[in-house]
């Protein structure tokens, strides 16, 4: 667990094996001076999940700090790009090593948080970069939004109507993404900014919170967020093992001083 003010930001994060997993393949980091939060959740046989969301997020927050301090003119929306790029070639070069790595993978869900131009009437923006189907949350004032839109097929099947969110939810091809960092060589990742008004309380996490608490319930913990941002982590994982625990738990809080 850890909780810092940086940039006078909040945040707090917390990972859970959950009650039927042996291990956990989750990960997650903060680089909370840079405003750069992470979450990735592996796959792969064995140890291979667990080693590819670790590498993922060292190698995404590595990357982007040295594209950063290099200086040069370049968009957040291309540091994000450039260093998913490069977490998908570290996975790609660390499953080339062994027979028992093949195939890992990882997904990946970030936020970068960043002080507005001055004159812009909100004083921060927000970028999201993801692959797979971690998520990211706002909620303001009460009011909680889904940031991102899963890379899996039942995702697709939504969005064409082929399906209603109620057998989205029972799906047997629910856990099937379409994108994920290590799976092939080049890497689409979906970038996208907004303004971040004060209060903002953000939220990166796993699919092994979201198939256990419903948006309904995620937006009645965050809405209960004190000076605590890890009671809230803990209350959430909490609830979630108690709803099944059947995969890893992630929870990653970053709020928007006031």
């Amino acid at each position: 667990m850890e909780a810092r003010r940086d940039l006078k930001l909040e945040h707090a994060m917390l990972s859970d094996v959950g009650r039927v997993r042996k291990g956990n393949e989750d990960a997650c980091g903060a680089d909370a001076k840079a405003g750069l939060f992470v979450v990735c959740d592996g796959m792969g046989g064995a140890a291979a999940g667990e080693i590819a969301s670790h590498l993922a997020v060292e190698t995404f927050l590595k990357e982007f700090a040295t594209r950063r301090a290099a200086k040069r003119r370049t968009s957040p929306a291309q540091l994000l790009d450039d260093a998913v790029a490069a977490a998908n070639k570290a996975v790609i070069t660390k499953a080339k090593t062994s027979p028992d790595l093949r195939g890992m993978g990882t997904t990946l869900v970030s936020l970068l948080v960043q002080r507005g131009e001055e004159g812009h009437e909100a004083p921060f923006e927000v970028w999201t970069a993801h692959a797979g189907d971690s998520r990211c949350y706002r909620l303001r004032k009460g009011e909680l939004h889904r940031m991102t839109q899963d890379h899996s097929l039942v995702e697709e099947q939504l969005r064409a109507g082929l399906i209603t969110p109620e057998e989205a939810e029972f799906s047997p091809i629910r856990n099937v993404i379409t994108r994920a960092v290590g799976s092939q060589g080049d890497i689409d990742a979906e970038v996208h900014c907004e303004d971040a008004l004060p209060g903002d309380l953000y939220l990166l996490c796993s699919d092994g919170l979201t198939r256990d608490l419903s948006d309904s319930d995620l937006a009645r913990h965050l809405r209960s967020a004190g000076e605590d941002l890890e009671l809230v982590c803990r209350s959430m994982i909490g609830e979630a093992n108690v709803m099944g625990g059947a995969d890893n738990i992630t929870c990653l809080l970053v709020r928007i001083p006031l």
